[in-house]
């Protein structure tokens, strides 16, 4: 067993995310349903398509510290490409308020730390601890970086555009 627990640098790291999320949802402001942060998809498009993956991410973390198999994906089998998976997780989330997927989004960063607090520190630190990682520990995961890599940048270049 390890002597450092690396939860609480976890959890601190997914707060001070949430924080980022709160301050660009402010700075998004009235145009979260104009599209353009991602071509057609608007800012609470985005935040679906974020939300899909994490709720994912939180269901196969739940079965790793409950000690259960990898559960199924959401989406119907036999779907295996990102794109039609992304379209996927839009068609669930149309009729939705955008307010609820906000929330749910926001809400999202306190379950994703509840989920990691649950899972035993030797298999937060084993980069075998959780095969679907593929070699990386959970400690070491950014749990954020998606969004942060390949979405964020666009949202601030069109928030950048639209003055």
């Amino acid at each position: 067993m390890t002597d450092v627990d690396p939860r609480p640098a976890i959890t601190a790291g997914l707060k001070a995310d949430q924080q980022e999320w709160r301050e660009l949802v402010a700075e998004v402001g009235d145009r979260l349903d104009e599209p353009g942060p991602m071509g057609a998809w608007t800012f609470r498009d985005l935040a679906a398509h974020i939300m899909g993956w994490r709720e994912r991410t939180i269901r196969r973390l739940d079965a790793v510290a409950d000690g259960q198999p990898d559960p199924p994906d959401p989406w119907p089998a036999g779907m295996d490409d990102d794109d039609a998976i992304n379209d996927w997780y839009q068609a669930q989330a149309a009729g939705r308020e955008t307010a609820d997927i906000l929330e749910e989004m926001d809400a999202s960063h306190d379950r994703l730390a509840a989920a990691l607090e649950r899972i035993p520190v030797d298999t937060l630190v084993d980069p075998q601890g959780i095969p679907w990682l593929g070699g990386v520990s959970a400690a070491d995961t950014d749990w954020v970086s998606h969004f942060h890599e390949e979405h964020e940048p666009t949202v601030r270049a069109w928030l950048a555009d639209r003055g």
